[in-house]
């Protein structure tokens, strides 16, 4: 009586109009919450932040990662998460067999470098490339290393 009339076709047509759109928004939603990248940042400044040698990883829920000296950003279905360490400059290892991705997995410097100036240098030019996305790996390891006056905190 006060309404409109149910027979009126506009009415079905706008309905119909609208479910569409919903449905659409609804396609648009992601599927899965953004990587937290914040947690990841909280792990590497555990271990950066300790006065001794120490070691920490964090599982990686993400397709590509992207470190530098200052942050770190997660991707996954599109979207990304970004987060900056509170105790860096943190040193960004390079995926393959280098000096100091043995390092980070574990080894000594002494077995890996001739002195001192040797791995400070290593670090430098690890800080010093342009931070690219690559595939994330199923974890983050994170280790700080002391060695013949060289504090470092080794990120991969």
């Amino acid at each position: 009586m006060f309404g409109p009339p149910v027979e009126s076709w506009y009415l079905w047509v706008g309905l119909a109009v609208v479910g569409a759109a919903l449905v659409g928004v609804a396609v648009q939603l992601p599927r899965t919450s953004p990587p937290d990248a914040t947690a990841v940042a909280a792990t590497v400044d555990g271990v950066a932040a300790s006065p001794y040698d120490a070691v920490g990883e964090h599982p990686l829920r993400a397709d590509a990662v992207r470190l530098s000296p200052r942050r770190v950003a997660l991707r996954r279905d599109g979207t990304t998460a970004r987060a900056e360490f509170a105790f860096g400059p943190v040193v960004p290892v390079p995926p393959g067999e280098g000096p100091l991705r043995r390092v980070l997995r574990g080894s000594s410097p002494v077995e890996r470098f001739d002195s001192g100036a040797a791995f400070e240098t290593a670090i430098e030019r690890s800080r010093e490339r342009d931070p690219s996305w690559r595939p994330a790996p199923d974890r983050l390891t994170v280790r700080r290393v002391s060695w013949r006056g060289v504090d470092a905190t080794l990120v991969g």
